[in-house]
């Protein structure tokens, strides 16, 4: 029983965009949506997070940042929940010790077992599956290729490289080919289907659908017609057997 959520990424599209495309995909039947939060290249501070949001001045000296009378004036209620992106081993037992739940880009139903026995059951597990739909599959080949190498750089590389160059410097060695066998690349149901099925049977509740490209649109009409309601079939027979 999972749901199907749409990914805004601020790395590809302007921020009036982004809420346009919110819209069309609450409209087309997504249950939720996703947004990046990367910051160059990538930070995480969950403690300080919790901190800051008990209210007044607090501070914070730990092994990699440091805060001193850090006061947030505008205090959301109730906090929320803080989802923490998953890995490996190590990190899915961080998830379950530190958050609220987890976010996986890997079908791998080791790491959810790992997430759930070190205390995850029964919080949400979103997982984020990177596809690129146009009318023909050349064409998503080429615009995932020409957009998004990075999926098929070593995972490492995330923390090794510090600055956009470098990574477009790496993505220059990533071929079209190495791209197509991490992204489901067409108008092919069948595929974006079994892509996600395998999510499912993982253990994961959520999966948010990443399109890269342009086509937005074209790919939430897709996704409107003959993606969400063979879900939601599929979840009914869940729920009746």
């Amino acid at each position: 029983m999972v749901q199907i959520g749409y990914k805004l990424s601020s790395e590809e599209q302007r921020p009036s965009d982004l809420v346009r495309y919110a819209a069309q995909a609450e409209d087309a039947g997504f249950t939720f949506a996703m947004i990046s939060d990367h910051y160059h290249p990538w930070i995480d501070a969950i403690d300080i997070l919790r901190l800051l949001w008990q209210g007044g001045y607090r501070s914070h000296r730990g092994r990699h940042f440091t805060v001193e009378n850090a006061r947030l004036y505008t205090l959301p209620t109730p906090p929320p929940p803080i989802m923490i992106a998953v890995g490996g081993p190590k990190s899915a037992e961080l998830a379950a010790r530190l958050g609220d739940g987890m976010v996986g880009t890997s079908p791998r139903k080791d790491m959810l077992k790992k997430f759930e026995a070190a205390g995850g059951r029964g919080t949400p597990r979103y997982g984020e599956l990177t596809v690129c739909w146009a009318k023909d599959e050349k064409t998503a080949r080429r615009t995932a290729h020409q957009i998004w190498p990075t999926v098929a750089m070593a995972s490492s590389l995330s923390w090794e490289l510090s600055l956009p160059k470098h990574f477009q410097e790496v993505a220059e060695l990533v071929t079209e080919d190495a791209v197509a066998e991490q992204i489901t690349c067409g108008p092919d149901s069948g595929k974006h289907l079994a892509a996600i099925g395998e999510f499912a049977d993982a253990g994961y509740d959520h999966v948010c659908m990443h399109q890269v490209g342009p086509d937005q649109e074209g790919f939430i009409r897709f996704y409107e017609r003959e993606i969400i309601p063979e879900v939601t079939k599929a979840t009914r027979r869940k729920k009746a057997a």
